[in-house]
């Protein structure tokens, strides 16, 4: 193996390496806002219990984390880019033309904004930097 082929390999796990970690956050960022909406009572009528939203989003979010770690898989970022990019209506709604009773304040949408905006920005470095 030549230098610049090593020098490739090491930029190439460090770009996946900074997306595992950027889908921790915004994974934790999940994980703590369905806490705390659960222990608010205000999670949605008729979708299940807030410890199975806690614990299937944990499995998700080990998966994934691995996926991006240990096995480096391009697909896997580009699916989960894809679905990130999916919430962006739904967190510029909240975090622009929410009405003013709503149960959840504007300043958290705006930072789940910024979190998913760099997570999709890591991710695609990972996912299409071949």
């Amino acid at each position: 193996m030549n230098e610049s082929a090593g020098n490739t390999d090491a930029a190439r796990i460090r770009k996946f390496r900074q997306a595992a970690f950027a889908y921790l956050h915004v994974a934790l960022l999940y994980e703590f806002t369905v806490f705390v909406l659960w222990r608010r009572d205000l999670l949605p009528e008729g979708r299940g219990a807030g410890p199975v939203w806690l614990l299937v989003g944990g499995a998700i979010t080990a998966f994934i984390f691995w996926g991006l770690w240990s096995k480096r898989s391009h697909w896997l970022a580009r699916i989960v880019w894809a679905l990130h990019a999916l919430r962006l209506p739904a967190i510029i709604d909240g975090a622009f033309f929410a009405p003013a009773e709503t149960a959840l304040p504007p300043a958290l949408w705006r930072f789940a904004l910024l979190v998913v905006v760099v997570n999709l920005w890591l991710l695609a470095r990972a996912a299409w930097d071949l």
